[in-house]
């Protein structure tokens, strides 16, 4: 049986759930006032939350600036990983980023998230490089990964 599920824009009212999510998601979590900023200042960001019965399970934030379009995150609550949220949201995001013409969307994973990465590449995501200390927490490395969108 398949849990229906909204994704739509991310209003301020979803900050503190949003922000439950990154914090149990990430090791460096957003401050609410960055996602505040994202979603109130930042001309090139689209933030997207998915709603399930009223509750925010999942995000994921997009830059648009151009021809190039990035994820700057994604999580689904733990509670809910391993029903296809992230895969829908990535879905969403690559078609946001085809309509707002961009012709290739990337993101930054660990490379030691290897269950991040084999959800990227089942949409069709590849390596295109790495990042070297990327990450501030323990100087991890940072595949990054595309797809063209157009």
């Amino acid at each position: 049986m398949e849990t229906a599920y909204t994704i739509r824009k991310m209003e301020k009212s979803d900050l503190d759930q949003v922000h439950e999510i990154e914090q149990l998601s990430f090791t460096v979590p957003w401050s609410k006032e960055s996602l505040l900023y994202e979603i109130e200042q930042n001309l090139f960001a689209k933030y997207m939350v998915v709603e399930l019965e009223g509750k925010v399970v999942g995000y994921c934030g997009v830059w648009v600036i151009m021809e190039d379009a990035q994820i700057t995150n994604i999580a689904v609550h733990p509670d809910f990983r391993g029903m296809k949220i992230g895969e829908a949201l990535l879905t969403f995001a690559i078609q946001l980023s085809k309509e707002m013409n961009a012709k290739r969307l990337s993101l930054e994973v660990r490379v030691t998230n290897y269950i991040a990465q084999s959800l990227y590449k089942k949409v069709g995501f590849t390596v295109g490089g790495i990042r070297k200390r990327y990450y501030t927490d323990n100087q991890e490395d940072a595949l990054v990964m595309w797809v063209n969108v157009q």
